[in-house]
């Protein structure tokens, strides 16, 4: 079984879908809590940490075999307290920030809350090792305010405004989960990347 963390129970049918079209056979379990992203928001990733850990604990504590968190902004605690909970903990945007550093050194990450960027910046920067990158981060600002009152198209067009924006860049990383659907919106050329499938691959390969 694999248990998902989320921050948001929008994630909840996403997440279903792609296991149903990836690994029909896999089970999830999904686990929400939305006070960790508000608290990271207002006082930094480092601020949640024990309660990361707890969430984490109850996911194991339910019979998880590896938990998958879909929080770009909580996610780098989340991986690392795996060596304390005895399963394998993954976060979603790790695939995606490989397959960015592949397509080239010129990547842009696009996020909708502040506190996504430096985790995002930082899991493509620890990707890349010692192989050159310019790396650029762009807050959409405008399109947080959409999510939070529900409205996806409003959201996802503020997105793909700012990817469309970008210009000297060999790929777009959308940092978290939520952005996914606003690649499909872009006139872009150059490839926007997004976590949810990757992740939930990845995750569902560590199950077996």
């Amino acid at each position: 079984m694999l248990a998902l963390l989320h921050t948001s129970p929008v994630h909840i049918p996403v997440f279903e879908a792609l296991r149903d079209e990836d690994a029909p056979d896999l089970e999830l379990r999904h686990l929400v809590h939305e006070q960790l992203l508000s608290r990271a928001r207002e006082l930094g990733p480092d601020a949640v940490t024990g309660d990361v850990r707890s969430a984490l604990a109850e996911a194991v504590a339910q019979g998880a075999d590896a938990v998958l968190c879909t929080c770009s902004t909580i996610g780098g605690i989340a991986e690392a307290a795996a060596a304390s909970l005895g399963v394998p903990v993954l976060r979603v945007d790790r695939p995606m920030a490989a397959a960015a550093v592949a397509h080239g050194h010129r990547i842009a990450v696009v996020a909708t809350v502040a506190s996504t960027l430096e985790p995002t910046a930082e899991l493509i920067r620890e990707e890349a090792g010692d192989r050159p990158l310019t790396l650029r981060t762009v807050l959409a600002e405008d399109a947080w305010q959409h999510f939070e009152s529900g409205d996806a198209d409003a959201y996802f067009a503020e997105i793909a405004r700012a990817v469309d924006a970008l210009t000297d860049v060999d790929v777009v990383v959308l940092a978290q989960a939520s952005m996914a659907p606003a690649a499909a919106r872009t006139t872009t050329e150059v490839p926007v990347l997004s976590s949810p499938r990757p992740g939930l691959r990845a995750a569902a390969a560590v199950v077996g």
